[in-house]
């Protein structure tokens, strides 16, 4: 779908254009038959423009992009103006999300079911609900998330840059760090690129905390990517967002545990270190016999545990490598002081 003129139904319900509406989607009825839907608010512009869905919590306890999402849909005067159609849906897994958990009540992953199936799993069927829902009728696409349990991920886009319009959207999105990310089968984004639409996978903060800057962050790279589209006009998102710089980096890699015991960090996230640099110390409960745990390769801290209790081979450290790692450090620095207003 593309543009205002054409009818719009989601879950049986038509949206004119100039029109806001909120939609629940029917999925699932829990064993009292109580049943649980999909949240979906549509704001249509009087004008044409292209149709793009945020959506979050596809793991349920992903929880910052719900609220990055509920605070966009409040800047009712600046949607008002809007060009196109936003397709907000704020808990994707409406299961997990109630009950703090990442996944189904089948232990499935959400994000490995796509495009589902009307006949197949729980999670298959819920899959299908949102691609034949949401996903087929939009034009493009952002997708909200946080690091796993008890890991905190740098905000970050991750995208298939191989396609020039991703790429666009991803450095318009603005954060500092872009990994160019393979697409995994089984997730929205594999079935989003079989469809032509272009889409972003967004990565910031911890799973079940609300955190201010990794909220700002989602809101402020929403907003620019729907100013780089035509849906907003561009004066509308601040000048800093737009003078923004973003580096692609070359490649990621978890640095692991070589012991099991306490971890003490010592280097922080966003931080550049260096090949043989100390990350932190392995150590036994009295203190003694310490393990390093050292960087085997130059570059910026995107994502670290959270968790001080570590096993051996554990993945304790995530590090994106770039030409100039010095550079992105302080980009990064700038851009959470950015983020704090």
């Amino acid at each position: 779908m593309s543009g205002n003129s054409k009818e719009l139904v989601i879950g049986g319900v038509s949206i004119a254009p100039g029109r806001r509406k909120q939609i629940e989607l029917p999925i699932a009825k829990l064993f009292d038959y109580t049943e649980l839907t999909i949240p979906v608010e549509v704001v249509r512009g009087k004008e044409d423009g292209p149709v793009l869905f945020v959506s979050a919590a596809i793991h349920g306890d992903e929880i910052n992009g719900s609220e990055a999402i509920k605070r966009l849909l409040g800047r009712r005067k600046l949607l008002s103006k809007l060009k196109g159609t936003l397709l907000a849906v704020p808990i994707v897994n409406v299961f997990g999300f109630n009950q703090n958990s990442r996944y189904l009540p089948d232990r499935r992953d959400l994000n490995r079911s796509f495009p589902g199936s009307s006949t197949g799993s729980l999670a298959g069927q819920v899959a299908n609900v949102f691609m034949e829902e949401i996903v087929i009728k939009a034009t493009h696409g952002i997708d909200l998330h946080t690091a796993a349990i008890h890991r905190t991920n740098l905000p970050q886009i991750r995208a298939y840059l191989d396609d020039r319009e991703t790429q666009r959207l991803a450095r318009a999105f603005g954060v500092p760090v872009v990994i160019n990310s393979n697409i995994r089968d089984g997730s929205l984004r594999q079935s989003a690129a079989e469809m032509g639409i272009p889409m972003l996978l967004f990565e910031g903060g911890e799973a079940l905390r609300y955190e201010e800057k990794v909220i700002n962050s989602a809101i402020r790279g929403i907003l620019s990517t729907m100013a780089s589209i035509g849906m907003i006009e561009g004066e509308k998102v601040s000048r800093k967002q737009q003078n923004k710089e973003v580096f692609i980096a070359r490649s990621s890699h978890w640095v692991r545990s070589p012991h099991s015991g306490s971890l003490r960090v010592r280097k922080q996230l966003g931080k550049m270190v260096k090949k043989g640099d100390l990350l932190g110390v392995v150590s036994n409960p009295f203190g003694r016999e310490k393990v390093e745990v050292r960087a085997t390769k130059t570059g910026i801290i995107i994502g670290m545990t959270m968790l001080p209790l570590v096993n051996n081979g554990d993945a304790v450290f995530h590090i994106a490598t770039f030409e100039d790692s010095q550079e992105v450090e302080e980009r990064v620095e700038l851009y959470e002081e950015m983020n704090e207003e």
